[in-house]
Parts: C-alpha cells; structure tokens; sequence
C-alpha cells in the first residue's frame, strides 16, 4: 500500500488523480530545492506533474530545468506516496501521487524559467524541516538516514 501524508481527503469530495515526480538533488553545497511564491510560499522538492505522453524521467528532468534551471544526470527512483490537496491554480482536487527520484545536478543551464520560482541551497536537514509537504520531507529524512 502506498504511503499517504499531509491531511486526510476530504469526506465525499472527488478527487483526479495526478502523478508527478520529484527529485532530491543532493551536491557539495547541499541540497538543491525551489522556493515557490504562489499560490502559497513554500519551500519544495523540485518537480510537478507528468504531462500527457512524457515518461516519469522525462517529466523529471523537464521540471527540474523549470524550477531550477540545473541539468541533472543519474535519477534513481527512491519511492512513491500520496497527498489530497485542492490545487488552486488547476482549479481542481487531486490525489497527488507522488515518486521521490534521488539525482545529482550536473550543470547549471540558466535561472529557474518557471515564473515565481527560485533555487534555495540547503543542507539537508535543514530541508528536512522546511519542506512545505510532509512527504517529501520524510523521503528527504530517510535518504539523510540511509547515507549513514
């Protein structure tokens, strides 16, 4: 069964679900994460949705250059989870379905081109508390403990 995080559905609420992926991008200046200003700020794991005939690694790599501008090499799929969320810009409920790549950013090609995106370096249990979803902060918690 797939892990679940952040607050329950909602009773009788439909939801759509939607698959995306997103990366743990860990470097010598810690780890690579995009800070998102709308509709809420946050701070996230890089990544998004998988579009209609894109693979999980090509909509990883694509969302990666998106919200961070960095070319990234070696994805290695750590998991997968799931979170209920209303998503204000989609104007949808969705069932977020969630997989957790780890990889190396390799080349930074230009400044995030994703608009109200930035790139926050931090270490990596500094994200581990930052993180706005709970999921991706236990992916990132559990790739902390299983590098000891």
């Amino acid at each position: 069964m797939t892990p679940r995080f952040g607050t329950p559905p909602v009773r009788h609420q439909a939801y759509r679900p939607r698959p995306g992926v997103y990366a743990i991008l860990p470097s010598d200046a810690g780890l690579l994460l995009t800070f998102q200003e709308a509709p809420e700020p946050e701070l996230q794991l890089p990544g998004g949705g998988i579009d209609p005939g894109e693979s999980p690694l090509q909509a990883l790599h694509r969302e990666v250059r998106e919200e961070t501008g960095w070319k990234i090499a070696g994805a290695r799929r750590l998991g997968v989870y799931r979170r209920f969320a209303y998503m204000p810009e989609y104007d949808i409920w969705a069932e977020k379905i969630c997989t957790i790549f780890v990889a190396t950013p390799v080349l930074q090609l230009s400044e995030p081109t994703e608009p109200g995106h930035s790139v926050i370096w931090a270490s990596a249990e500094q994200a581990a508390e930052l993180l706005a979803s709970s999921g991706d902060a236990a992916f990132v918690a559990r790739h902390i403990r299983d590098l000891r």
